[in-house]
């Protein structure tokens, strides 16, 4: 019997592996869970939509030169050996290691107390203007991929939960199919990492709970005809989340 423990260190697994910082080892065992359990392959999903704004790009800029001392110190390499100035306060190493201390505290408490909320069903309206979501099955029901779609900020992350075989030149390609249109290639999409599409105006209109999401098998570089040339080994349909 699970007990509430249990759901909890479950549910930082899955937070863990959205955010990419499982081992490989503790990385197969929740894609085995993902293509096994919807349970877990839900709660997958749910992670993805709400640390989705992280992915935001931010302004390019300089790293200040603590930056270069610390990780000097961290690979253990040999300090220059030219002279240098007294560190001033900024560019004080010890300094900074506590600062950096001090913030992945701030970052493990702010983890456990999103864990500690419960979570608070929304109204029909408020989820369908934020996200939606999408379960992409394969042939024998197991599923390929998982794609999450953030519409206030107009983008689409597609994560692949079980490892799909190809052939040497050849690759997945994702589509959407709106209810009475053809196949609008969304592009081609990674076997082994998640892919984030931005998606134009005209996709977001589309994006309804008629419409489909499906992934055929393609030349590399994607379809040369822009619609679907090789077989279609997974679909599913678009939900609000």
């Amino acid at each position: 019997m699970n007990t509430p423990a249990d759901h909890r260190d479950d549910n930082l697994r899955h937070a863990e592996y959205v955010l990419g910082v499982l081992d490989a080892a503790a990385r197969a065992a929740v894609e085995r869970e993902i293509r096994d359990d919807p349970q877990a392959a839900a709660a997958v999903a749910a992670w993805q939509r709400r640390l989705m704004p992280l992915t935001d790009e931010v302004e390019a800029s300089t790293p200040a030169p603590y930056v270069w001392a610390r990780i000097r110190d961290a690979l253990q390499l040999a300090e220059p050996a030219v002279p240098r100035p007294r560190p001033g306060l900024w560019n004080n190493l010890n300094l900074w290691r506590w600062l950096g201390l001090g913030a992945s505290v701030v970052a493990t408490a702010s983890v456990v107390v999103m864990l500690a909320q419960p979570h608070r069903a929304t109204t029909p309206t408020t989820t369908r203007a934020g996200y939606m979501a999408a379960t992409i099955e394969q042939d024998n029901g197991v599923t390929g991929w998982t794609a999450t779609m953030d519409l206030q900020h107009a983008r689409m992350i597609v994560v692949p939960a079980t490892p799909v075989a190809f052939a040497p030149g050849r690759t997945p390609q994702l589509w959407l199919i709106p209810p009475g249109e053809k196949p609008v290639s969304l592009g081609v999409i990674a076997r082994d990492r998640p892919t984030s599409i931005a998606l134009r105006a005209d996709l977001l209109a589309r994006l309804d709970a008629r419409a489909l999401l499906a992934v055929s098998v393609e030349p590399s570089g994607g379809s040369p005809t822009g619609q679907p040339t090789g077989p279609v080994v997974a679909k599913g349909a678009i939900g609000g989340t």
